[in-house]
């Protein structure tokens, strides 16, 4: 029988503000010494009263903008109940009703539209570790991490494969580290996922949402790309076996063993009820005005995708290089400025492309000016001979069958990767552009 995978995502991602979320204690808390950042509020101590962190807002509606959500008018925060070793208070500020965020989309690679149900924002939990102690197994608790801001991104079920799923938390990344309001670092814990992930009988439909299941299973806290394609593949095959067998699916929460590849049972999945929301009484109620709402969204930069059709439209790179120069805004910021300085010395953007591109320079430790002397430094050594660049051309196609057969069965881009052969076997001195041009002919 054919069963059809239901997936959403929630995405925690922790922002970089320079303090918590509600006090005056560092924001920062990877690899310092554990319990040496807090303070009553952050500790939940009687009496200690929240303040909230207005940077931790306005870029919560940042990231809402980038997926182009509603920023709501009005928001407030919530107590949400429950009893953990890692949460001091017994309760976690969240947000439940009210949202800063909400109804957004994001759209892959394949024209797929996916639905973002909303972004709040709440406070981190204290970090366990468990351990051994004087051979006794112990938890150990730092609340350096309670408190630091955590932007939560709730996807609808849109999702139908592992593989989208990926897709989709890849380019969130790259997305929040443009917006510079998160590392969104998982090995740090900066970003994490979690997966709800059902299965139904039946063929794709175009629309996923149609007669959803009447249960989901949440993996929690999964912390690379590699391991949420596991989970959730390993996760489809253990739900579809189950209905093979007549069994009845039930709504829980699992959690991934890295070693074996495998989920586990933690608990049955709470719903919302079970948390007993209800208004933060000590923080007021958020309004936003037009005027507020307008002025955070013209804060916001040029995101990737944009990014990366500018770049083709306006510089005529191809989509593989465009693709490459706009992974990080440092390399997309570096790739323009040696633009502007190499138009002087009459430097293409085409050649700057494939020079970092394919002898990827380390832009951390030069200027672009630096670059483009480099540049003109190869060039005075003297460009290829048109018989050499032939002979080599000649070679690099004779060398590559099967990407000159993608090229001839019409898949056009992969003529970079035989310019940038080229530009290998010449150390270089070949023109990247009437390299190209020589390859079309060539190829002909």
């Amino acid at each position: 029988m054919k069963y059809q995978p239901i997936i959403g995502m929630e995405v925690h991602i922790e922002l970089r503000t320079k303090t918590k979320m509600f006090c005056a204690c560092p924001g920062f808390h990877f690899g310092t010494k554990p319990n040496t950042q807090t303070c009553p509020v952050c500790l939940g101590l009687p009496g200690a009263l929240p303040v909230p962190n207005a940077q931790a807002v306005e870029w919560t509606q940042f990231l809402g903008t980038a997926f182009g959500c509603t920023l709501a008018k009005f928001s407030r925060f919530d107590r949400k109940n429950y009893f953990y070793p890692d949460l001091p208070k017994g309760y976690q500020i969240s947000q439940y009703e009210y949202p800063l965020a909400t109804y957004g989309s994001w759209t892959n690679g394949e024209g797929k539209k996916i639905g973002i149900r909303r972004i709040h924002l709440e406070e981190d939990t204290g970090k366990l570790s468990h351990t051994t102690i004087n051979g006794e197994r112990v938890t150990l608790v730092d609340f350096n991490r309670s408190g630091v801001p955590l932007a939560e991104l709730v996807t609808e079920p849109d999702f139908s494969s592992s593989a989208e799923a990926k897709e989709f938390v890849q380019a969130l990344q790259q997305i929040v580290r443009y917006l510079e309001i998160s590392d969104a670092d998982m090995e740090k814990g900066s970003m994490r996922l979690e997966a709800n992930i059902s299965v139904r009988v039946g063929q794709t439909t175009n629309d996923i949402r149609q007669k959803l299941p009447d249960y989901r299973v949440e993996v929690k806290n999964i912390n690379s790309f590699r391991f949420l394609e596991s989970a959730i593949n390993y996760e489809i095959e253990r739900q579809s076996e189950a209905l093979e067998r007549g069994e009845k699916l039930v709504q829980e929460t699992r959690g991934y063993n890295e070693v074996k590849g495998i989920t586990f049972s933690q608990r049955q999945k709470e719903e919302a009820h079970d948390y007993r929301y209800f208004p933060e009484p000590d923080i007021p109620s958020f309004e936003f005005s037009d005027e507020i709402l307008k002025e955070i969204k013209s804060k916001l930069p040029e995101l990737p995708e944009s990014k990366r059709k500018r770049f083709e439209t306006e510089y005529k790179i191809s989509p593989s290089y465009s693709k490459i120069l706009t992974e990080t805004r440092e390399l997309a910021d570096f790739f323009e400025e040696a633009i502007k300085v190499g138009s002087v010395h009459g430097i293409s953007p085409a050649k700057l492309a494939n020079t970092l591109v394919n002898k990827k320079p380390n832009i951390s430790k030069m200027l672009p000016a630096e670059l483009i002397k480099l540049i003109k430094n190869a060039e005075e050594k003297g460009q290829i001979s048109d018989e050499e660049l032939e002979k080599v051309s000649l070679q690099s196609i004779e060398e590559n069958s099967d990407v000159v057969e993608s090229y001839k069965n019409g898949k056009e881009s992969v003529l970079q990767f035989l310019v940038g052969q080229v530009m290998r076997k010449t150390k270089g001195r070949a023109d990247p552009t009437k390299t190209a041009e020589l390859l079309k002919k060539l190829l002909s």
